[in-house]
């Protein structure tokens, strides 16, 4: 039987027994993965007070820098029609070969990079349902409840032999603590965890929570459902993103002066000042690149030779108008003080600076940028969850992660990944939902796993090239660019070892690192405890090889020397770059 006969022999099976269903076009794909574009917001604040008047620039690269990317992507989701859960699935296939552990650590790394959007995500969106049902009260100086507090003798011991603008200040701060509700100082527990955050479960977890439910129960559905609710959403989020991208431009809200000098934060450009810039472009590739997510799809697309390439495409094309539109506005309006105002970096102010922009802070234009950002969030989730559950699932049916992810539902729904991804997201927003510190430290880390996982698969692109030279390839990227990306593979671990000290802990590499390597016990058990030490028959059909004989290891010692140079270049850069004295 030859390759393409088995290939349609396990679609039946499968589309019999229940699993993956052929339910959308790349138009659905592309809809699902519109969630990519919000969170440009949720990170905006944090690039630009690592980055300063370079936020935009570290947008435009590393928009860019995913575009091109994606081309090789691309390339080796066509190559496995009958898989899903993205690009990590399709490049662990190539390193295979070379190692039986290099493959589950791509799908593992690409999972734990992405399922962190569930948490995060939530704990923003929280954050402003909060401000909407339970809002904190603003004073200033000139309030009139300012002055009449100072004016009370009740209150003339706490200001005593205090200035008038510390008076002021105490004044502020008694009426906010007096005044501000019930809801958003109740906890339920507070405790430190590992020293590395100070947990506190409260009104924010507790929302966060119900919003995650909300996402896993339109999920429930399969993913013919999921991409028509995000279709609706994504059009009520893309828009207003549009036009907030737009129109200070045209209205003269940016001040151009907020764009220069180009220098990093510190005022130079010497080893902090690079470690500053190259710490933000590693962030900011969390968001950027992350329209990959289009071809998580593949297993469910109607006609995936074509599907696939445009979903990713059009994605990245929607993915750089936006960023970069978005990016300079917001620079170009707030100035780099603006974007480290406290709410800009913990994402609950952005939707009252967007007011500002567009609607000259009509509250009416506000609320409703507020309620598009809930939207835009959990968008976000949505789309998380889609294809974060999608790799567990092919892991699972693959034979790299635990047996009981590859079930689906009666809707074709991995619902078992699914209930993995919101189980480990409550623990996670426990930390996003205390502090800010928690939430880059976790972003932090889920973005070695992301820029490990992005260096193995722009590497298994030409690998795939030499060991599999005649499998059908319905889209195949130009020789020079799958060169120019497997170079951005390495320049992406570079990003990691510089980067990852700047946000939310020194050791956040390590961490990640260690994070990463917990799936090896898992891969262990699956393969050689569950599954005798061979790999499920199908596991390999699109390249019409059988599990048990994986084919000639054409590339070498190449892969190989790919990830000593890999680790040599992660090395260097964490030890050379170093932050600036504080």
């Amino acid at each position: 039987m030859s390759s393409i006969d088995c290939a349609e022999a396990a679609d039946a099976k499968s589309d019999e027994t229940g699993g993956l269903q052929r339910a959308i076009d790349w138009k659905g794909a592309f809809w699902i993965a519109s969630g990519v574009p919000a969170l440009v917001l949720i990170s905006i604040g944090g690039i630009g007070a690592t980055a300063g008047k370079l936020a935009f620039l570290v947008w435009t690269i590393s928009v860019l820098i995913g575009f091109s990317q994606s081309y090789s992507y691309a390339e080796i989701a066509g190559l496995f029609k009958n898989k899903s859960g993205g690009a990590a699935v399709y490049g662990a296939a190539a390193w295979l070969r070379y190692s039986k552990l290099i493959a589950p650590l791509s799908v593992w790394c690409n999972w734990y990079a992405w399922t962190p959007v569930l948490s995060l995500g939530c704990a923003v969106a929280a954050g402003y349902i909060l401000n909407a049902i339970a809002p904190i009260p603003v004073f200033t100086a000139e309030s009139p409840q300012v002055a009449v507090w100072l004016s009370d003798v009740a209150n003339a011991a706490a200001i005593a032999g205090q200035s008038a603008d510390q008076a002021t200040a105490t004044a502020i701060a008694a009426l906010t603590e007096a005044g501000t509700p019930a809801l958003r100082t109740m906890t339920l527990a507070s405790f430190s965890f590992l020293g590395l955050a100070q947990i506190e479960i409260g009104p924010t977890f507790f929302i966060g929570a119900i919003l995650m439910l909300a996402a896993f129960a339109i999920q429930h559905r399969g993913i013919l459902g999921t991409a028509r609710v995000q279709m609706w959403i994504g059009l009520l989020v893309v828009i207003p993103m549009l036009i907030v991208g737009i129109v200070p431009f045209l209205n003269g809200g940016v001040d151009y002066a907020n764009y220069t000098p180009l220098t990093p934060p510190n005022g130079e450009w010497n080893i902090g000042g690079w470690t500053l810039f190259l710490g933000a472009l590693f962030i900011a590739g969390w968001s950027t690149y992350a329209f990959e997510t289009a071809v998580c799809y593949t297993r469910e697309f109607k006609n995936p030779a074509t599907d696939t390439k445009k979903a990713i495409v059009y994605a990245g094309l929607l993915c750089v108008v936006i960023y970069t539109l978005v990016a300079a506005t917001f620079q170009g309006y707030l100035g780099v003080e603006g974007m480290t105002e406290p709410g800009i970096v913990e994402g609950t102010g952005v939707a009252a600076a967007m007011g500002d922009m567009v609607g000259s802070g009509s509250k009416f234009v506000t609320h409703l940028l507020e309620m598009m950002m809930i939207l835009a969030l959990m968008l976000a989730i949505m789309m998380a969850m889609a294809g974060s559950s999608r790799t567990l699932y092919q892991g699972g049916v693959d034979g790299w992660l635990p047996k009981y992810l590859s079930h689906t539902n009666e809707h074709g729904a991995p619902t078992r990944a699914m209930w993995t991804d919101l189980i480990f997201n409550l623990g996670l927003l426990t930390f996003a939902a205390s502090d800010a510190t928690a939430y880059y430290l976790i972003l932090s880390i889920s973005n070695v796993g992301y820029m490990l996982f992005i260096f193995l698969n722009l590497q298994a692109t030409w690998i795939h090239r030499i060991d599999s030279p005649n499998a059908p390839r319905p889209y195949r990227a130009p020789n020079w660019l799958i060169a120019v990306n497997a170079g951005l593979g390495f320049f992406n671990l570079f990003l990691m070892g510089v980067g990852a000290k700047v946000w939310g802990n020194p050791n956040a590499l390590w961490y990640g690192l260690l994070f990463g390597a917990l799936i090896i016990p898992v891969f262990l058990y699956r393969h050689y405890v569950q599954d005798k030490g061979r790999f499920p028959d199908h596991m390999l059909i699109d390249l019409d090889l059988k599990s048990q004989d994986l084919g000639e290891r054409k590339a070498g010692f190449l892969p190989y020397l790919a990830l000593l140079a890999g680790a040599l270049i992660v090395l260097f850069g964490n030890y050379y770059f170093q932050l600036p004295p504080s």
